[in-house]
């Protein structure tokens, strides 16, 4: 049911917005004191009974973001949010299943973990500078990730991208939170993916973001909202790319080896200038990946809080003893296993440049059997790149550096769809398109740079043949004329001159063996 069409005949673009964020996920109307009549509200009540309803998180100011804990409201109506939506800044997009308040006065907010979440309805990109406009950030959007954004929301320091989904992915504990790790690599690959615009790698998935409201939205496309699968197939595509594997396998009887003996730990535990920046991973990031390699080591909170003690004394700037308990109840919540690789490789490269580590986790031998290309659906962009490369170099002639096919032909003749050969040819740095000529008359060739220096090196090695064999009979035919006593240096200007009186190109270079004979 359009939500609150009843109240406003024409839906503004706010109410829109947040009409496409939250689905079916929050109540409509305020259960306890709704201004919509009462026949409206029986009528709405009995749309929400047929799906599970949840809550989201908003927050007043950003300083409300504390070490002690967040300060916040609990929204169950979207009829709510939208009358106080100008109370507050932050909020959850994201719905979660269980929530209250953690004190008695309920000024502090908890549930907001990620394995309580109910239900993913957006993916939101923080991109924290404004050195990139709105018109970069969309173009970004288009070259280099999955499309258009749905809306674009303008924060203090900058902008944040907002991917909206047509359906919500929902979560469960059944399946292993299966669907909360596929959703965690799409947004990954998302910030990769506008990595030009500088989208901030650590910004949390499924967090906090600025509150859209009617001043600060500066782009909004209600068509641009993406399926489930389509995301899910855009970030496969990413993956394989570059070989990268979603879920991973243990190796059978692989024995542990600790990771505190690895020569990238002994690096890390020994870098004191760790400090970090906005855009950066810094202390806490290092601390808390630190934490999460004791707790996968089996150790105990308090040996952990001693090593990590220890090392935080010997920062140049460590942190407060009180930020350190509360990063290592985080580890330790239950909520983790171990440490993320990709985490500990940022950190070596920010803190131990210059070096080099294999990054192993607890030994456990991690493998990925990756299928042959005749069993995969689709092909990586280094293997159709041969494939064209291949053709190509089949169908030129030696006289000719180009093929002269339509993109239709080319893509029929490889096999390879239209949109993909797109994509290749701006990525690629081997495929060489040209096109003469217009309308009717157009046509489009296709050749290797390799191919072409090829063709180079044999066009000049040719025409220096056919030059030698012009010159050899006029040549012969003037020396006879020359004095006996005329030298290399005579015959050579000689050449010159009758190059010049026969109106030859310059350019054209000459033989030194012509200059060398008789």
């Amino acid at each position: 049911m359009a939500f609150l069409t009843c109240m406003e005949p024409k839906m503004d673009k706010l109410t829109k917005v947040f009409n496409m964020i939250f689905h079916e996920g929050l109540l409509t109307f305020n259960p306890k004191a709704s201004k919509a009549p009462v026949l409206v509200q029986l009528q709405a009540k009995e749309a929400d009974m047929r799906d599970k309803k949840g809550a989201i998180f908003v927050v007043r100011d950003k300083s409300h973001f504390t070490v002690s804990g967040v300060r916040g409201v609990i929204m169950t109506s979207k009829e709510t949010l939208l009358e106080q939506v100008d109370r507050f800044t932050h909020f959850t997009p994201n719905v979660y299943r269980h929530y209250e308040y953690a004190d008695s006065k309920r000024r502090y907010i908890k549930g907001f973990e990620e394995q309580n979440l109910q239900q993913i309805n957006a993916f939101v990109i923080d991109i924290d500078t404004k050195k990139h406009t709105v018109q970069d950030i969309l173009l970004a959007c288009l070259d280099d990730s999955i499309g258009r954004p749905t809306i674009i929301v303008e924060t203090t320091r900058g902008y944040q991208v907002y991917f909206l989904l047509a359906a919500p992915f929902f979560l469960s504990n059944k399946t292993e939170f299966r669907s909360l790790k596929v959703a965690k690599r799409i947004a990954d690959n998302l910030k990769r993916s506008l990595k030009s615009v500088e989208a901030d790698p650590f910004c949390n998935d499924f967090g906090f973001f600025r509150m859209p409201n009617r001043q600060n939205i500066v782009w909004s496309d209600e068509t641009a909202i993406y399926n489930p699968a389509t995301l899910i197939d855009w970030s496969v595509r990413r993956d394989n790319d570059i070989n990268r594997p979603l879920f991973i396998v243990p190796t059978p009887g692989a024995k542990k080896v600790s990771v505190m003996d690895t020569e990238w730990f002994q690096a890390l535990i020994n870098a004191v200038d760790i400090k970090g920046k906005k855009g950066q991973i810094g202390r806490n990031n290092t601390l808390f990946t630190l934490a999460l390699t004791c707790l996968q080591e089996g150790w105990s909170k308090d040996r952990t809080m001693d090593f990590l003690d220890e090392f935080n004394y010997r920062l140049n700037c460590p942190l407060s003893g009180s930020s350190l308990k509360s990063v290592i109840e985080s580890a330790y919540s239950g909520k983790y296993h171990g440490p993320a690789k990709e985490y500990v490789e940022e950190l070596l490269a920010t803190y131990v440049p210059n070096r080099t580590f294999e990054v192993k986790l607890g030994g456990k031998g991690w493998y990925k059997f990756k299928k042959a290309r005749e069993n995969r659906e689709r092909s990586h962009c280094h293997e159709w790149e041969q494939d064209i490369i291949n053709y190509i170099t089949v169908q030129k002639s030696v006289s000719e550096p180009f093929i002269w096919r339509t993109q239709k032909e080319l893509c029929e003749a490889i096999k390879i769809p239209s949109s993909t050969l797109n994509k290749l040819l701006k990525e690629s740095q081997k495929i060489v398109k040209t096109t003469t000529g217009k309308g009717r008359n157009a046509k489009t060739g296709w050749t290797t740079v390799e191919l072409y220096i090829q063709y180079i090196i044999w066009l000049k090695q040719d025409l220096g043949i056919r030059f030698a064999e012009f010159l050899r009979p006029i040549i012969q035919e003037q020396m006879a004329l020359l004095e006996p006593t005329a030298g290399y240096t005579t015959l050579a200007n000689y050449v010159q001159k009758l190059l010049k009186e026969q109106h030859l190109t310059e350019q054209l270079s000459m033989p030194k063996s012509l200059l060398h004979t008789g």
